[in-house]
C-alpha cells in the first residue's frame, strides 16, 4: 500500500487536555500534510473507561497515499508535536488521540493496526461523527453503512452533545447542530 494510489482515510480525533488548542494544531497539521479534510462537527463526551474531564472528539477524511504504517506513524508524531504522553495509563487524559478508523475498504491487520478499529462499533464518540461525514459508506467488515449503525446504535450508555468550534474561520460545529 504505497506509491500514487491514494485511500479514503477516516481518523478519529480526541482531546479532553487544552482540547480547542489540540485539535486546532492536530487540524492544521492534517492540512498541511493532506490538503483538504472533510470534517465531522465536534462533540463533547465524558470519559469513557476513567474519570477525567470531557472530551472533545471528531472525525477527519482525507485522501492518503501513505501506507497504514508511515500514515500511523505521522499522526504519532501529530501527537507528540502537541504533548502527548505515553507513559501513563491506557486509558487517561490526554492531549491529543489520533486513531485510524478506515483506509479505504481494506478489512484486517495491516502493519500491526487492525482495520476498520473496533472503537467504530462501541462508541458512541466515534460512530455518531463518522456516520455525519461518511453515512452512506459501508463498513468493510459488517457491510452495514456508517448511518445504519449509527441508527442502530443504543445511544443511552453514552452521552455526547456537539459544541461550538471554529478552524480557520469556517464553522466546523454548533451547540444548536
Amino acid at each position: 500500500m504505497c506509491g500514487t494510489s491514494r485511500h479514503r482515510v477516516y481518523v478519529s480525533i480526541g482531546s479532553n487536555i487544552d482540547q480547542q488548542r489540540n485539535i486546532l494544531a492536530c487540524l492544521d497539521a492534517l492540512a498541511e500534510h493532506f490538503g483538504e479534510l472533510q470534517l465531522s462537527s465536534v462533540y463533547e463526551s465524558e470519559a469513557v473507561g476513567f474519570g477525567g474531564d470531557n472530551f472533545f472528539n471528531l472525525v477527519a477524511g482525507f485522501d492518503c497515499a501513505l501506507s497504514v504504517a508511515k500514515l500511523s506513524t505521522l499522526l504519532h508524531q501529530i501527537e507528540n508535536d502537541n504533548g502527548r504522553r505515553r507513559d501513563g495509563p491506557r486509558f487517561s487524559s490526554r492531549t491529543l488521540d489520533i486513531d485510524i478508523l478506515t483506509y479505504g475498504d481494506i478489512a484486517g491487520e495491516v502493519d500491526g493496526i487492525s482495520l476498520p478499529r473496533d472503537e467504530i462499533l462501541e462508541n458512541a464518540f466515534v460512530l455518531w461523527p463518522l456516520a455525519e461525514i461518511a453515512g452512506a459508506e459501508l463498513h468493510p467488515a459488517v457491510g452495514k453503512t456508517y448511518g445504519q449503525l449509527w441508527g442502530e446504535y443504543d445511544r443511552t450508555e453514552q452521552k455526547l452533545w456537539p459544541v461550538d468550534f471554529v478552524w480557520r474561520g469556517k464553522v466546523i460545529s454548533t451547540q444548536g447542530s
